[in-house]
């Protein structure tokens, strides 16, 4: 309500720089939301109008983001497209945030697509990056995916590990979101070391926080939840119904 009051001021006021900032945060609302139409187009708003008034920080993270909506709808091809769009932009006028953004979206992509190697060398060197400015949403979300891509290629121990700092750096930030992000990881780290009762103790825990956040993971987005608890109904016979319910 605050983001459309928001924007519905700016335009009435004529203030386009404004009206970016509003569209930005309807755009990430409606993702998290998993209405990838309208975040896309508010996404699309608001690159346009960046691109008018020659904002390209906003620019390259619009385009970005429209990257990211590309990867939950599962087009990986246009993703990388838009992600490297924003990358070439925000490298063009020295943007590093905007840049940092855009690798970690070509990460992610790499990772779903089975190119480990890739997943895990794009992100690294921004980890210490977020670090140092202590962004500590971002290492989550880095420590988070090298922490999967460790599981995947079968490495409990650095998984495990990488999913461990990342619960730490999500606490920090006090967003529940990210810490269930942690403790989903957590969960394929534990199962992959033999643990499946408290990788399932993991994920029940990660689906109340969500809830609690108003915010369960659409369906486009559980991917590794559903790869996790497929893995866990061969560990445990029966634990289909408990399973569900946690969602």
């Amino acid at each position: 309500m605050d983001a459309e009051r928001s924007l519905a001021l700016f335009r009435e006021t004529c203030d386009r720089w404004g009206r970016v900032q509003a569209c930005a945060v309807l755009g990430r609302l409606a993702e998290i939301a998993g209405d990838y139409p309208a975040a896309a187009a508010w996404q699309r708003e608001g690159v346009e109008l960046a691109e008018e008034l020659a904002l390209w920080p906003d620019a390259a993270m619009r385009w970005s983001e429209l990257g990211r909506i590309a990867l939950l709808e599962g087009d990986h091809d246009r993703a990388d497209e838009l992600h490297e769009r924003g990358r070439a932009l925000a490298v063009e006028h020295g943007d590093s945030a905007g840049q940092e953004f855009a690798e970690v979206g070509l990460a992610l992509s790499a990772r779903r697509r089975g190119r480990f190697a890739e997943a895990e060398t794009l992100p690294r060197p921004w980890l210490e990056w977020n670090r140092w400015f202590e962004a500590d949403n971002g290492a989550a979300l880095i420590l988070a995916e090298l922490g999967f891509a460790a599981e995947q290629r079968g490495d409990a121990a650095a998984a495990f590990d990488l999913h461990e700092q990342g619960l730490a750096a999500a606490r920090r930030t006090g967003d529940p979101r990210a810490v269930a992000l942690a403790l989903e990881g957590l969960a394929g780290a534990r199962l992959l070391a033999g643990q499946p009762g408290r990788a399932k103790g993991l994920l029940g825990a990660a689906a109340l926080l969500r809830e609690s956040a108003g915010a369960p993971l659409p369906p486009c987005e559980r991917g590794d939840v559903d790869r996790i608890e497929n893995a866990l109904r061969g560990e445990l016979p029966g634990s289909d119904r408990e399973l569900q319910e946690c969602r």
